[in-house]
């Protein structure tokens, strides 16, 4: 697998960052601001994400996606590896991401790679999105934020 940084937006693959956020105002906002990095299987794109510059010591990790039929392989650790490692070249120092309360699966995955939960953006979901996001058999509603420190301290 090879990860790539897409410079021209209009190649963003639209189809795999709305499946990780259903809103497309919310996704072309971002990635406006923000680098966008996709993975390829050969010529086939397998995954995308997404960063998201918060200042000088911290960026944000706002998306995240892997092709639907290429789930459940590794692809999602690595991507999120190489964005760690990105932001740690960058000279970051701390690295976020935020994810549904409903997002079992993402919420393992990242802390299996180091992320911690820092706190709860209450009513998240159902204040900045107009459909109701269900996942699980649950309803999204809240913002768990996560993060995992970058560099050494002292």
């Amino acid at each position: 697998m090879e990860i790539k940084r897409i410079k021209d937006l209009e190649d963003a693959p639209m189809n795999l960052l709305l499946l990780a956020d259903p809103s497309l105002k919310i996704v072309e906002d971002y990635l406006a601001r923000g680098e966008c990095y996709v993975a390829f299987e050969g010529e086939a794109i397998v995954g995308v994400y997404v960063l998201l510059p918060r200042g000088l010591r911290f960026i944000e990790l706002v998306n995240i996606a892997v092709k639907e039929n290429m789930q459940g392989k590794g692809i999602g650790r690595k991507m999120i590896l190489h964005a760690i490692e990105n932001s740690k070249q960058k000279g970051y120092d701390v690295i976020q991401i935020g994810t549904g309360n409903s997002s079992i699966g993402q919420l393992a995955l990242y802390q299996k790679c180091g992320f911690r939960i820092i706190g709860v953006r209450k009513d998240y979901f159902t204040d900045h999105y107009e459909k109701e996001i269900v996942e699980n058999g649950i309803r999204c509603r809240d913002m768990l934020r996560l993060e995992k420190k970058l560099q050494k301290e002292g």
